[in-house]
């Protein structure tokens, strides 16, 4: 697989490339990050590997990682390539200090965010606007209808969920189906091997309501590349890892061996090998990926190629396994009791020890 094998994001027609761009690095307003003249050579690596995906959001650098990309659209090197791409952005996030109606999810919120980064991005509409966060103080009927009042607009083509509770998304896509309103195609939620919690209720979620997956944080903010281990962690302050981070952990360190075990036998670092993992997860459409140089993407976009045997992803599937919340476990204990020791969609069980044997029905 390569940038270039297109898949359909979620219940739409929408094609984007299996790994997306994701732009928060773009611009060093954080205080980290790429500049301008760095972050435009990532994008065209990307865009000249086949990739059409870029993923950023209205509060990322402070407004900057818009403005970036905007201008390599409008009048850099970009210029005439926008149509070409896909351009995911975000609102939720509050740019205006002092100003309770400058962030969240409210009507007065996602018009003007949306204005502000159509003005950044220098573009008359966005190919897939995600609601950043859920906003527990706006009703979610307020947030979809105003959705659905952009893209029938023309400044919005899809529309995303982000970080929301499986449940507020189920209370959107209900809404939205009833109502007759636009109906978010995808979601997007930090996953990899060192957060699975999302296989509880999120993922299953997804999977039943044709939202494609987009993880972000694949690589844990680089821990999963392997660069931390546990003779060298990250010094104080030189990263977004903190050196007395709860993620550097034992579990954690057995994990990433094990991805530099099977990076050496599939002749891949252990950055692609996680990646490959997380790739070929049930509900994963793409996946967000974020490079501060164009030798970190190209190592990135090689995972597509990478191939695990069956017995190497249940080896990282073991080493990783979640706890996961109620009912989850319980209702994976008490399968045979429903299957009755038969096999339903292969999943196969024992027969129940306790089920009444023939003859013994009372």
């Amino acid at each position: 697989m390569t940038l270039h094998d297109y898949i359909t994001l979620g219940a739409s027609g929408l094609r984007v490339s299996p790994l997306c761009l994701g732009a928060m690095t773009f611009g060093k307003e954080w205080g980290w990050g790429s500049t301008p003249a760095e972050s435009v050579e990532v994008i065209e690596a990307y865009i000249a590997s086949g990739g059409n995906f870029i993923d950023t959001a209205n509060i990322y650098t402070k407004g900057r990682s818009e403005a970036i990309l905007g201008e390599y659209f409008s009048v850099g090197a970009g210029r005439g390539k926008r149509d070409r791409l896909v351009i995911a952005t975000k609102c939720g996030g509050n740019l205006f200090a002092g100003d309770p109606n400058g962030g969240g999810s409210s009507r007065k919120g996602i018009m003007r965010s949306c204005e502000e980064s159509l003005r950044r991005l220098r573009t008359e509409y966005i190919d897939l606007y995600w609601i950043h966060f859920w906003d527990r103080s706006t009703p979610i009927a307020e947030t979809m209808r105003a959705l659905d009042d952009l893209v029938r607009a023309g400044k919005v083509r899809y529309i995303g969920l982000s970080d929301h509770p499986a449940w507020v998304c189920m209370d959107a896509l209900h809404l939205a189906r009833s109502a007759g309103w636009v109906v978010p195609i995808a979601l997007q939620i930090e996953y990899s091997l060192l957060q699975r919690t999302v296989e509880g209720e999120l993922i299953p979620m997804a999977l039943a309501n044709g939202l494609g997956v987009t993880p972000w944080s694949p690589l844990k903010s680089g821990i999963l590349s392997g660069k931390y281990r546990r003779d060298s962690r990250p010094e104080i302050g030189t990263t977004r890892v903190a050196a007395d981070s709860r993620a550097l952990n034992e579990r954690t360190f057995a994990i990433v061996d094990a991805l530099v075990d099977i990076g050496r036998s599939v002749d891949a670092a252990p950055a692609q090998v996680a990646l490959a993992w997380l790739q070929r997860r049930p509900g994963v459409a793409s996946t967000i990926i974020g490079a501060r140089t164009p030798a970190q993407l190209e190592e990135n976009v090689t995972s597509l190629a990478v191939r695990l045997s069956a017995d190497q992803l249940q080896h990282l599937d073991a080493l990783s396994a979640p706890d996961l919340p109620f009912p989850c476990e319980f209702l994976e204990n008490i399968r045979a009791i429903i299957q009755g020791g038969t096999s339903i969609n292969g999943r196969r069980t024992e027969p129940w020890p306790l089920a009444p044997r023939e003859g013994e029905m009372v």
